[in-house]
């Protein structure tokens, strides 16, 4: 069994050789990580990577275009954008070599690959600030409704060329949560940003393509939707933020698969290593042989030292084989 097979098979629920392995570790070290071991890519060999998380392409906004409708108004209302075509061109395959590239590399070794694309909300908080699209979603929730389909719109032609190109998965970021509840109501989630997603999901669906979600915090209230949605994996139902691992287990481990399970926000890189040991191996006893591909639950954090992350990944490399 491959490393494209294992994920594949991990994520439907099949049985697979071993426990996949894959982490969001070079984001804040990667010059740690390749002075230790002279590359990342050495360290991802090494521990046998299963996955890729592969990023490239067009970025979805003209920001140059923005800058200069901001001059004619600084508050930047959704009211405003909706005048003007503030896409980029999805379809630009020039701005694709990049993940050409790490496909070929990853495909190299026979990984898993899954592209990254900005969610609804998460993406215009770059417009908007994120204070400011929360109170536009209240303010102006026709306005935001509209500028997420034509978002959509461009995600699904982006999605296209990434499935063309040969991706396994298109991974939708969108962060929902924060530490205890939903940045917003499960109202305005259901009217505003679920349309969009399953309608991104149900094309990536129809190009047998598989889709995931990341999403920061708790989502509990809307957990239910994503199964309406009908995406594959999520990443990284987050125990930190209370999504309890026995209410997936319970509730949702026939319904999608998830990716995780290494807490960078409450053991790695914080605990001591036998308190760090004895929680990597309690989330291998809980999830071990279900669906779900042994990650961090986001980038490894830059207080993380290369020792910490050797050991974790040691042990991991361990229990996912025995």
């Amino acid at each position: 069994m491959n490393s494209t097979e294992r994920v594949r098979n991990a994520i439907y629920g099949n049985k697979v050789d071993r426990t996949p392995i894959y982490g969001w570790v070079s984001s804040n070290l990667s010059n740690e990580i390749s002075q230790a071991y002279g590359s990342v890519a050495a360290f991802e060999d090494k521990y046998e990577f299963d996955a890729a998380h592969i990023f490239g392409g067009p970025n979805t906004f003209n920001q140059e275009l923005i800058k200069e409708i901001e001059k004619i108004d600084p508050e930047l209302s959704p009211e405003l954008l909706l005048k003007y075509d503030i896409f980029t061109d999805p379809d630009d395959m020039s701005k694709y070599e990049s993940a050409k590239a790490a496909l070929c590399h990853h495909k190299q070794r026979d990984r898993f690959c899954y592209m990254q694309t900005p969610g609804f909300f998460e993406s215009f908080n770059s417009v908007f600030g994120i204070e400011n699209q929360l109170l536009y979603l209240a303010m102006y929730p026709d306005e935001l409704k509209e500028l997420y389909k034509r978002q959509a719109d461009w995600t699904i032609r982006f999605a296209d060329h990434c499935i063309d190109l040969g991706m396994d998965m298109i991974h939708i970021s969108d962060d929902w949560g924060a530490q205890n509840d939903l940045l917003f109501s499960p109202a305005l989630w259901r009217e505003l940003i679920y349309p969009q997603m399953k309608r991104v999901v149900n094309h990536i669906h129809s190009r047998g393509c598989l889709a995931s979600l990341h999403s920061d915090g708790c989502v509990k209230k809307v957990t239910d939707g994503i199964v309406d949605i009908g995406l594959d994996l999520v990443h990284p139902w987050q125990e930190s933020a209370g999504m309890d691992y026995e209410l997936y287990l319970n509730k949702y481990s026939d319904k999608f698969a998830i990716l995780g399970g290494v807490c960078i926000q409450t053991a790695l890189g914080l605990l001591p290593k036998d308190k760090l040991e004895s929680e990597i191996r309690r989330v291998f006893k809980l999830l071990k042989g279900k669906r779900w591909i042994c990650c961090t639950t986001h980038f490894v954090q830059a207080h993380c030292t290369i020792e910490d992350l050797a050991f974790a990944y040691d042990l991991i490399y361990e229990l996912a084989r025995l």
